[in-house]
Order: C-alpha cells, then structure tokens, then sequence
C-alpha cells in the first residue's frame, strides 16, 4: 500500500489544472520542517488514541504540542497562516476531557482530539464567526452549530477557527482562494508560493502540515474537494443532509455542507461518523442514516468498489498532459477493483451558468437569514447592510 507522501505526488499531478495563482517558481518547496515537537507530523487520529490510552500522552499534552506546531510553523517560519484564531478555553477543555477519561474512559475515537474548523462555521464561545471578513469581526454566535455541538459531544478538543477564501469565495469574479481580510493568504505547505485552493484553505493547509489531527470544511461547489486535492489530504463533500447546515454562514442550501478533511481514509470516516446526524432545526437531515446507527469508520473495505458505478467524464482524460496520465491509471485501477465506470462526454461547461442564478438568490435568502440568526449585535443585519458597508469602505479608500 502506498505511503501518504507518495499519494500526494500523485494527487499533486491529479490537481494541477486545480492550481491557481502560480508565481513562477520552478521547484516546489519540500514540506515545512517540523519543529521540536515532530512526534505530531502525519499522526492519524486512531494512534492519537493509542498514545493516549497508553499514558504516553493525554488531551493536554497534544492541545500544547499543536498550539506550538502552529507557533512555529504558521504564525511564524513558513507563515502558512492557515489559523484565523485560536480557542482560548482549548486547554481547559482538555484538562476536563482527560479527567473525565481517568474517570469514565474515552467517549469514542475523537475524545480529546485537536480539530479546526473553518471560520464560516458558528462556535458560541470566546472565538469569532466571520467567514474571514471584517464586516463580522467580534462576531459572537449566539449559539454552537450542529458541527460544533457534535464534536463536543465527541469529546473532541476544538483548537479554533481555520482561514478561508472570505466569505466561502462567494464574493466576487476575482477573489484569490485561500485569501480573507482577517486572515490573510494561506500557502500551500507544499509549494509556498502557490495558494491551497479554496475555500476550505486553511482547513486543507492545517491538516497537510500536521497543525492539527484533523479539520473540517464547508463546500457549495469544489470547497472541500478541491483544497484537499492541491494539499494531499483526504477530504468528503457529504450528501446535503448527511450533516446539518445549522449554524454555518451560508451561500446555498441545495449545495452546502460541511465535510470531514483528513490524512487519510479512516481518519475521514471518523470524523464523518461524528459530523453526521439528523437535526430537527435542518429539515435536510431528517433521512440521515447515522441516526440509524451507520458507521463509516466501520464499514471501510478494501473491496468496496466491487459493483460500484463510477461515471467518468471523458474530457478528463484525453491528452498527453501527466494529469491525464494519473486519472487514467486511477480508472484502470478502479476496473481491476472490480468498479464499473460509465463513461460519458456531455459537455458541461455551461452548467455554472445555471448553477450561478441558483446561487444568486439561495444566497440572498440565506445570508439574510443567518445575520437575523445572529441577533441585534451586529453591523449588519441583512445582504444590503452588507454592500453599503462595503461601498462606504471604498468610498473613504478612494479619497
């Protein structure tokens, strides 16, 4: 079986016509170097477990050693700048999660595990909601998201608030992914001068450069999938409904949703099984098969593909380019696994204009809704107050 480093050279070629903003740089950098705390690069969530069960080191210990990795590699040396804001109550948290541990043992298999998630998903904490933009600095949510509440009920340690393409990319025709006013621009970990994709970037970036052991993502359309392809990570857009939008800024309710990303398989589904659940305040939810008892950590097989049917978009895999040499190897491994794959050359790439009107009003409703959620304390209260704040700032930029 392949090592993950190996998987990212090839999921490196697989995204290339994913990368943007390249700056001329003509070898990638080699991955940032680990500081004194190296024992945390490419850990996976079930050996955190075993160290932990073990003695060999306990929520407190791994919430220091991720809080210095980021130190050391994203507020300073690389400045990946992948964290937007830390949890100040991440400590306490684990110290009560280990006490809780010597009296009653593990919750499950995130129990004092450090995860991100992204600054467009609601806390109701010391930390902000912002999707990466100033118009919601100090933003205080007046209550936890489902994602947040059901990490917490998995025991995981919160460690705080991912960086993102400002306002999930959903802000204009020339926006670079991985950019917001409040965080900056994240770097790929692997290639410094080249963003991560977006808009879950600092999701992405974070999990490639072990500054956490796993994070979470949202994504409309390619926000998960995408930054997890450029960064070598496994990343899952869940069918809508799978996990509750309650709580996550929105652009669509048909396409949103917040997914699982990953170094690996296993660590996805387990941070999945934890995610997924019907909520009485998502209607989308209520078909959720976790409620059911599903377990995708479980039922991960290495013979899954057999009887699976793959559609595979043809224009993908014509040319000479070494993308296209990856995904043709990808389809024929896929068929000896037992996979049938139906090929198909519809030419799609007018279906985004379709998909932008969608957007444009869901957006609207959506975003309106989510300000109101949020009470009177806020700048703004609806998509107008939004663009006349943005027009007064340019004004005065522009004097």
């Amino acid at each position: 079986m392949r090592s993950r480093r190996e998987f990212i050279k090839v999921a490196a070629l697989a995204s290339l016509p994913l990368s943007l903003e390249y700056t001329g740089c003509a070898q990638p950098n080699p991955p940032p170097k680990p500081g004194k705390h190296s024992g945390l690069e490419e850990a996976t969530i079930t050996e955190l477990q075993i160290a932990m069960n073990a003695g060999k080191e306990t929520a407190v210990s791994l919430t220091k050693k991720y809080l210095q990795r980021i130190k050391e590699l994203d507020a300073s040396g690389p400045t990946l700048r992948a964290v937007i804001e830390l949890n100040p109550d991440a400590l306490r948290i684990a110290r009560e999660l280990d006490q809780e541990r010597k009296q009653k043992g593990p919750r499950g298999k995130l129990h004092g595990v450090p995860v991100l998630i992204k600054d467009n998903i609601a806390t109701h904490d010391r930390m902000t909601t912002t999707a990466g933009s100033l118009a919601l600095a100090g933003s205080i949510a007046p209550q936890d998201s489902f994602v947040a509440q059901k990490l917490r009920e998995a025991g995981a340690v919160i460690l705080g608030k991912s960086n993102l393409s400002e306002w999930a990319n959903y802000r204009g025709d020339r926006s670079s992914s991985g950019w917001s006013a409040r965080g900056g621009q994240t770097k790929n970990p692997y290639v410094l001068d080249r963003n991560p994709s977006g808009s879950s970037s600092g999701s992405a970036a974070a999990v490639a450069a072990s500054l956490c052991a796993a994070a979470v993502g949202t994504e409309t359309d390619g926000s998960i999938i995408s930054p997890s392809a450029v960064c070598g990570i496994v990343g899952i857009k869940p069918t809508v409904g799978l996990v509750s939008r309650r709580g996550i800024i929105p652009i669509s309710r048909t396409q949103d949703t917040a997914g699982p990303m990953a170094r690996t398989v296993t660590d996805a589904a387990i941070l999945l099984n934890a995610l997924a659940g019907g909520d009485p305040r998502d209607e989308a939810t209520q078909n959720s098969n976790v409620a059911a008892g599903f377990d995708y950590a479980a039922s991960l097989d290495v013979n899954g593909l057999k009887g699976a049917r793959i559609g595979v978009p043809m224009r993908s895999f014509r040319g000479g380019s070494p993308a296209a040499g990856v995904l043709r190897k990808a389809r024929d491994d896929m068929k000896a696994l037992g996979a049938t794959l139906v090929e198909f050359d519809e030419n799609i790439a007018n279906a985004g204009d379709a998909e932008g009107i969608v957007l444009s009003y869901e957006f609207k409703a959506g975003i309106n809704e989510y300000l109101t959620w949020l009470g009177p304390d806020v700048q703004m209260h609806s998509l107008q107050d939004w663009i006349e704040v943005n027009l007064k700032k340019h004004k005065r930029e522009d004097r």
